[in-house]
């Protein structure tokens, strides 16, 4: 398969991992999000993956690191060789696991929390009777976070207004702020919304528990030192009067 293809297929296979629900066929891969150390035995941690295939299954995987930006995460393409992985490559017979140790070999010294998406990507297979090589390959991204030293993440709500989603329904627009140099996420909290009119009367309040903001937003990574803005997927009942936003983190 040329590269044009196998690009094609992996960017079909996101799409198909994202609205269709894992089956049969297909590969398991956890956790999904990995934090680590610079130091000690928090360094590393083992990936999973998992082949529930009827055939054998060949992976690889890749490291690029992250830019966090005020609207979210972004993938630079670039591996900056801070995080190693063994095996980089395994084949993985049906119904077996495999186990990947990834490890951070950068910098011990951080400014603040470095971010990097480790791709497990399924390789084509050229079948035993020589035919066509698999066409749709499945991916995914396993976001892996490195903390500076014993820190700890001070995630507060530093604004929040009434704005429009994409169906234009009036929801909270939140600023979430981390004074630390060390990431966090915003569904290891709880966020309560309330909305008040022009003359104040309470208008709606809701509670959103860690669970569900990780169902509905995904887990709210906020970097260290970073303000990230985010729109809450709450409908509010009016586009008019004021809305609060408060977060308390987990103990």
């Amino acid at each position: 398969m040329n590269r044009k293809m196998r690009s094609l297929a992996l960017g079909l296979a996101a799409m198909a991992s994202l609205v269709a629900p894992i089956t049969a066929e297909a590969m398991t891969v956890q956790p999904v999000v990995i934090d680590l150390a610079t130091a000690g035995r928090a360094m590393s941690e083992v990936i999973i993956v998992e082949n529930t295939f009827d055939r054998p299954l060949a992976v690889e995987l890749t490291m690029q690191s992250l830019e966090l930006t005020e609207d979210g995460v972004h993938a630079t393409g670039q591996d900056t060789q801070e995080l190693a992985v063994f095996p980089p490559q395994a084949v993985i017979q049906p119904g077996e696991r495999q186990n990947f140790r990834v490890q951070y070999v950068g910098d011990p010294v951080l400014a603040k929390s470095k971010h990097f998406y480790v791709t497990v990507s399924q390789l084509p297979v050229q079948t035993d009777e020589g035919g066509a090589n698999i066409q749709l390959l499945y991916n995914f991204q396993v976001l892996v976070s490195v903390a500076p030293g014993d820190a700890q993440p001070s995630i507060t709500i530093s604004s929040a207004e009434i704005g429009r989603n994409a169906e234009g329904q009036p929801v909270p627009v939140i600023v979430a702020s981390n004074s630390s140099v060390a990431h966090g996420y915003l569904s290891r909290g709880r966020l309560e919304i309330v909305q008040r009119s022009a003359a104040g009367q309470e208008l709606f309040r809701k509670e959103l528990t860690g669970p569900q903001i990780q169902q509905s937003l995904g887990y709210g990574l906020i970097g260290g030192m970073q303000s990230r803005r985010v729109v809450l997927p709450e409908p509010l009942p009016s586009a008019d009067g004021t809305v609060t936003v408060r977060y308390t983190p987990d103990a």
